[in-house]
């Protein structure tokens, strides 16, 4: 992986020493301070997750939020969850990244092209957050924007990474068609003629275990990615 621009490596550490969210401060040391049975070993992260990828990027990917016992715990987007799971091996499979899997920050997972970030960056109550807490997170996801001056396809997994991505975007000064794209599983549209957004179902297992999203819908959303990047 390049080194990362001292741009970058600032703003990464300014995302996990903020506390500006007393709630969200409040609830990720809790679960971190109580940890789950078959987690008991782990020194839990417990602090806001930066973001993980490449900074000239072609690929963005825009989360929800880190998960109470996987991100929240391992300290790396989508690692150590089932959501991570689905993500990294499909990632794997087109070749956005090195490895089919992500168990832990030392197992050398390597991004190819792709940057990984979240709509917000603690773990929020019953995956919640408040509309204020996302506005303030926000405000990382536009600078992290105005680095990855290489994306062509950002991928926004559920309702929450598109609107903040449509938001983020027009605060930036980029027009945003009207009306507003409405979220929707391989739905997509074009941002100022610079980036083509693809909305995707979030991997979650609420979702998987109902099969509201399915391996192949969701294989289906990084093959159009991938002919879009060629």
């Amino acid at each position: 992986m390049p080194d990362m621009p001292d741009e970058y490596q600032s703003l990464q550490h300014e995302i996990v020493e903020c506390q500006i969210c007393p709630r969200l401060t409040l609830h990720r040391q809790q679960v971190a301070g109580k940890k789950r049975r078959a987690y008991a070993d782990w020194d839990y992260w417990g602090k806001p997750v930066p973001s993980l990828g490449e900074p000239d990027a072609r690929l963005l990917i825009v989360g929800l939020a880190p998960g109470a016992h996987g991100s929240n715990r391992t300290g790396r987007m989508f690692t150590g969850d089932k959501s991570g799971e689905l993500l990294f091996d499909t990632l794997w499979r087109f070749g956005f990244c090195n490895q089919p899997s992500s168990l832990h920050r030392e197992d050398g997972l390597r991004l190819q092209e792709t940057y990984i970030t979240a709509a917000i960056h603690c773990v929020p109550p019953q995956n919640r957050p408040a509309t204020d807490e996302l506005a303030n997170c926000r405000h990382y996801l536009r600078r992290e924007l105005q680095l990855l001056t290489n994306v062509k396809v950002a991928v926004a997994l559920g309702s929450i990474g598109w609107q903040g991505l449509l938001l983020a975007l027009g605060e930036l000064g980029l027009s945003i068609p009207r009306p507003r794209p409405a979220f929707g599983h391989l739905a997509s549209c074009e941002i100022a003629g610079k980036i083509t957004l693809i909305g995707c179902y979030h991997p979650s297992q609420q979702n998987t275990q109902t099969g509201r999203l399915t391996p192949e819908m969701f294989s289906a959303v990084f093959a159009r990615a991938r002919e879009l990047l060629g």
